[in-house]
């Protein structure tokens, strides 16, 4: 699994031209998934997202959690996170199908929940129109392949 996590000031997802999630601060996670990806991968990922220290402590230092920073999560699904860029015509054969992506997408969110977070989410599949307000900007690349 993939997820690319921006600390951001505000963000929410529009579908259809109603805002389906919105947070205030927190990451704005843009979740991929793989053909090969289990639940394991999900845990795992929530595990280290959750726990990333990105976020000011008294002194200005990047050493608070987003459980410390008291933020919230906006999970967005993002096939275009496994695109093969070989040519001009991005292909995407190396992201999972959706009856694989779609549990771990939400095996994902289910757990960042159990944990006690605030998660707002997009629509898996859906065409939507995210928004936020970057803060630094700190965006992190996350990848379950490269432990």
């Amino acid at each position: 699994m993939r997820a690319v996590v921006t600390r951001v000031k505000e963000a929410s997802v529009t579908i259809e031209g109603a805002v389906r999630g919105k947070i205030r601060e927190g990451f704005l996670v843009l979740l991929g998934v793989a053909p090969e990806d289990t639940e394991a991968e999900a845990l795992y990922l929530a595990d280290r997202v959750l726990g990333v220290r990105v976020f000011a402590d008294e002194e200005g230092k990047m050493n608070l959690n987003l459980e410390a920073a008291g933020g919230e999560l906006l999970v967005i699904s993002q096939f275009t996170l496994y695109a093969d860029l070989k040519s001009r015509r991005p292909g995407f054969t190396k992201a999972a199908k959706p009856d694989i992506a779609k549990p771990l997408y939400e095996a994902f969110i289910v757990e960042c929940r159990r944990r006690g977070f605030s998660v707002a989410e997009g629509e898996f599949g859906a065409d939507m129109a995210v928004a936020s307000v970057n803060d630094g900007p700190v965006t992190l690349l996350f990848d379950t392949q490269v432990r």
